[in-house]
């Protein structure tokens, strides 16, 4: 019994190695053709469709971002953070719209005010039955460096709302950070995520076992890489599945490698191994990863070795290790001029987020910080 017990505990081991020694993932050689800014020398995918959620004008905000949409009871809802001019200013807010076909939406209506002493950004969405969750991160500028609080509001109807209330970690203490907009569910029921614990922006991934997303959240174990100051190099992290089970979640890097950062885990988010450089390109932006529903592993992003946010790009895996193929969602001919001035704001599709409903994959974003946009693929165009 002993022997056969130290027999499956050596070769889990080897397991173990063997998936540390290899590449976290890679990405086809050629893939990306950098000297094409235009579209990196990709197809549009059939069935592409896009439509304009939100557009400032001289008599609105003109600045937004952190677009991020769910599907709830046969609407899409989409949520943003919004302010006149400037990113992160006083007044910026949470706002939110919502659409029966992904085509016509309403009119933004406030989700999260700002508060007094600070503002709010967008925390994304959750559901669970019959409940939406909407998170908000709520930023005071009476502590320094950057200072936040997780909260989440309520509805079962995606209109009327509960007052903002304090998510939890496990032990029932308030999370104090900033809430990544895109926590997954794995077969288990668990859920994973991430947050910058304040004070600064410390990336670490979360879980928790509440199916509801607002409490029992625990902290997984990471090392970061090698940082200076108030904010680590990993930052705006998403995940997804691989075939072989283990879940890889993907990084902005900060210190500007213009590469992925990623990092695994084997044992459903409670470890992860310290992050490496991928060969995926970024453009040191927020990005968007998931699963299709065969278990494609996806990521969009800006996949170019500058900063500059175009063009926007959905890139494939069968296993979630290669990425061997890729199609161009928005065209840098596509970008319009930038009509307003403002702090941050520059040209681009900024921060993309998605998820799959009804056989598409949906990716919010907002282009030149100015305008939020909804683009629909068919998987079946894929």
């Amino acid at each position: 019994m002993i022997r056969s017990l130290y027999i499956f505990l050596f070769i889990l081991l080897l397991f173990v190695t063997s998936c540390m020694k290899q590449p976290v993932l890679s990405v086809k050689n050629n893939l990306f053709d950098q000297s094409n800014a235009e579209d990196l020398g990709l197809e549009m995918p059939l069935g592409l469709e896009t439509a304009t959620i939100y557009s400032a004008s001289d008599s609105t905000d003109k600045y937004c971002n952190g677009a991020v949409a769910i599907a709830f009871k046969d609407r899409i809802y989409c949520m943003w953070q919004s302010s006149e001019q400037d990113e992160d200013s006083h007044d910026t807010r949470v706002v939110y719209s919502y659409s029966d076909d992904g085509k016509i939406w309403t009119n933004p209506g406030i989700l999260a005010a700002s508060p007094d002493s600070g503002y709010c950004t967008s925390g994304g969405w959750w559901q669970y039955g019959d409940t939406l969750v909407a998170y908000i991160n709520e930023w005071t500028y009476e502590e320094s460096p950057r200072y936040c609080r997780v909260k989440y509001m309520l509805s079962t109807d995606g209109i009327n709302w509960s007052g903002k209330k304090t998510v939890r970690w496990l032990h029932g203490e308030e999370m104090i950070g900033a809430f990544e907009q895109d926590p997954h569910q794995i077969a288990s029921g668990r859920i994973i995520n991430a947050v910058h614990v304040s004070p600064g922006l410390h990336l670490s991934p979360i879980f928790t076992d509440d199916p509801s997303g607002i409490s029992g959240w625990q902290q997984g174990q990471m090392n970061n890489m090698e940082y200076k100051g108030d904010v680590t190099r990993e930052l705006e992290p998403s995940s997804y599945l691989r075939k072989d089970g283990a879940l890889v979640m993907v990084f902005r890097d900060q210190k500007s490698s213009f590469c992925k950062l990623a990092s695994v885990s084997l044992d459903e988010g409670r470890s992860w191994s310290t992050p490496v450089i991928t060969d995926m390109p970024d453009s040191r932006s927020k990005q968007s990863a998931g699963n299709l529903s065969d278990g494609t592993a996806y990521f969009v992003s800006n996949p170019v070795n500058s900063k500059m946010r175009y063009p926007l790009v959905l890139t494939l895996s069968d296993d979630g290790k290669i990425f061997n193929k890729a199609y161009v969602l928005r065209k840098s001919s596509e970008l319009p001029s930038l009509k307003y001035d403002g702090k941050y704001k520059r040209e681009g599709y900024h921060y993309p987020k998605s998820m799959v409903y009804n056989d598409c994959l949906y990716i919010a974003y907002t282009t030149n910080k100015e305008k939020v946009e909804i683009t629909k693929v068919s998987l079946k165009g894929l």
